[in-house]
């Protein structure tokens, strides 16, 4: 999970430094900007229930091996003080119990802004409040690893690490692009990351089905290195079914398992 968590960091920090440097205001011109007041993502297209997903790292130097991980993304839709919100629980699981982390987030269901988030790897979690103007760590989280953290924010923002379901509500068409504001919690500040719709295709899901998907496509450089990740999203459902990253010589896979994968949790020990 090290190398995972690793990877994403990279990415992400990538991104969001090539941003800093190089979005204008006539790109943005071209772009459909992904704003929480305006409530362009598509909200109903998001569904309840568990999905799993397998997580691959091929480096191309090493063609003996590779590194695997299990992925689960539940999502449940609550009312809190008489509002409507949706969580999502993520578990990752290696081969070995260093590589287990968890990350739990609530998002209001009107418009997906976030209003709390927690990850903990090993024995260590980070606990956030999130509202529009500010992000602040919450004091009731016994050992809360950010604790005192505090940020303002200049604008309201997704939560990047539930890119995934924000990809699904996107109302995806050809030659689209978006401008979302994405933020990874304790990084500098939030910001618009671009994703361009450069395509469809239709791929093979492992039950033997064909579906058409847009592909969604994200690029950077940073330090000499180039970074691109692709997202299938099915046309029909929304329906995130593969990703395919590049970075430094690696790559990264993400696949949707069927249906009938059997739901591990309630089998682990109490």
């Amino acid at each position: 999970m090290k190398t995972e968590h690793l990877a994403e960091k990279i990415v992400a920090v990538s991104i969001s430094l090539l941003l800093l440097l190089s979005h204008t205001p006539k790109v943005f011109a071209q772009t459909d900007t992904i704003r929480i007041k305006d409530k362009r993502l598509l909200t109903s297209t998001l569904k309840p229930g568990l999905r799993q997903y397998l997580v691959y790292f091929q480096n191309t130097k090493d063609s003996h091996s590779l590194k695997f991980w299990l992925w689960l993304r539940d999502i449940n839709f609550e009312t809190r003080n008489g509002e409507k919100v949706l969580t999502v629980t993520q578990h990752w699981y290696g081969n070995d119990s260093s590589s287990y982390r968890s990350v739990y987030s609530i998002n209001k269901v009107a418009d997906f802004a976030p209003l709390y988030h927690s990850e903990t790897i090993g024995k260590k979690t980070k606990a956030f409040n999130w509202a529009p103007d500010k992000i602040t760590s919450v004091d009731t989280v016994a050992n809360n690893e950010a604790k005192n953290f505090k940020l303002d924010f200049t604008f309201p923002n997704l939560n990047w690490n539930l890119d995934i379901e924000t990809f699904e509500m996107l109302p995806l068409a050809e030659g689209k692009n978006f401008a979302i504001p994405f933020y990874e919690a304790r990084i500098p500040a939030p910001l618009y990351v671009l994703y361009k719709v450069t395509g469809s295709e239709v791929i093979s899901t492992l039950d033997g089905n064909k579906v058409d998907c847009w592909k969604l496509y994200n690029e950077s450089d940073y330090n000499g290195r180039h970074f691109t990740e692709t997202y299938w999203i099915s046309k029909k459902n929304h329906e995130f079914l593969k990703e395919e990253d590049a970075f430094g010589g690696g790559y990264r896979y993400k696949i949707k398992m069927m249906g009938a994968a059997t739901n591990l949790l309630p089998r682990f020990a109490k």
